[in-house]
C-alpha cells in the first residue's frame, strides 16, 4: 500500500511553495498530492466557518488523489485548520493528522471571533484588512522578487522557497504578473475564521493520531491561544523555531520533523 500524504497551504500561499518540503517527503517514500489553491473554484467557495474549503479537500482526496487506503493529512494554518476538520468530518479517510502552527481558537476568543463576524467588525481590522489592501502586480518577477526580499519577514526565508514563492504565487496577466492567490479570497478566507471548532471537536473528535508544530515566535499562535490546541495534540506538540511561517523559514528541519511525527504516529 502507498503511503500518501496530503498538504494543504496557508491562507494566500499556494500549494508550489512547499516544494522544498514535498522533495524531502518524496525522497522518504511518500506520495505527496496537494491542491493548488483554496477558495478558487467556484463549486466551494468561501463561506462561513470554511465548511465549502473543508468540503473541497475532501473532494479532492476522493476524485483526485483517490488513495488505496487512509492518508495522512499534513497542513500550514489555514490547511492545518481545514485538514482537522475533514478529519473530524470523514474519519475513514485518515490515520494521521500533523497540523502547523494551526492554533484551535476556542473559549473568550472564539466567541470574541463570533461577534467580531456578526458585528462586521472582522471587515475593518486585522489580516482581513491588511490582505483587501495588498499591493497586487509588479512589472515582472524580478521586481516581485526584490519587493518580497527586502521585507523583513521575508528576508529570513529559505532562498530556495522565496524562488518558490515567486514561481508559483504569481502569474503573467495583461502584461503585469499579478498575485495568482487572489486578495479577495484572502481576505474573505480572515474574515470566516471558525469559531465552532470546540463544539466540533467535543461532538466529533478526529479518530486519528494528532501532532502539532508551534512556532516559537509564532504572533498568531500567541494571539489565538494555545490551550485548546495543546489538548488536541497532547503528547504529541512540538515546538520549531522561528514564526507563523516557519516552514517557509526553515522548510527542511520543518519536514523532517512532520517525517518523525508521522513515523511516531504509526507505531
Amino acid at each position: 500500500m502507498t503511503k500518501t500524504l496530503v498538504f494543504s497551504h496557508a491562507n494566500s500561499f499556494p500549494a508550489g511553495c512547499y516544494r522544498v518540503l514535498f522533495e524531502r517527503w518524496r525522497a522518504a517514500g511518500w506520495r505527496v498530492e496537494a491542491l493548488d489553491r483554496f477558495g478558487h473554484d467556484p463549486r466551494f467557495p468561501v463561506t462561513g466557518d470554511w465548511r465549502r474549503l473543508r468540503d473541497q479537500l475532501i473532494h479532492f482526496i476522493e476524485h483526485d488523489v483517490r488513495p488505496d487506503g487512509p492518508i495522512a493529512l499534513v497542513g500550514h494554518s489555514l490547511g492545518g485548520l481545514l485538514s482537522l476538520m475533514a478529519a473530524c468530518r470523514r474519519p475513514d479517510l485518515v490515520n494521521g493528522l500533523v497540523m502547523l502552527d494551526s492554533p484551535v481558537i476556542a473559549g473568550l476568543r472564539a466567541a470574541g471571533i463570533a461577534v467580531a463576524k456578526t458585528t462586521g467588525l472582522i471587515h475593518r481590522y486585522g489580516p482581513s484588512k491588511i490582505a483587501r489592501e495588498r499591493r497586487q502586480s509588479w512589472p515582472d518577477r524580478a521586481a516581485v522578487h526584490a519587493h518580497f526580499a527586502a521585507k523583513k519577514a521575508f528576508a529570513r526565508w529559505d532562498p530556495r522557497v522565496l524562488a518558490d514563492y515567486v514561481e508559483a504565487g504569481f502569474e503573467e496577466l495583461d502584461g503585469q504578473v499579478r498575485l495568482r492567490f487572489h486578495r479577495e479570497v484572502e481576505a474573505h478566507i480572515y474574515r470566516t475564521l471558525p469559531h465552532h471548532l470546540p463544539l466540533l471537536l467535543r461532538l466529533r473528535p478526529p479518530q486519528c493520531p494528532v501532532s502539532f508544530v508551534g512556532g516559537t515566535r509564532s504572533r498568531e499562535l500567541r494571539q489565538a491561544g494555545a490551550a485548546a490546541s495543546q489538548r488536541l495534540a497532547g503528547e504529541r506538540w512540538r515546538w520549531m523555531e522561528g514564526s507563523h511561517l516557519y516552514p517557509f523559514e526553515q522548510p527542511d528541519s520543518t519536514a523532517d520533523l512532520v517525517l518523525a511525527l508521522l513515523a511516531d504516529q504509526a507505531r
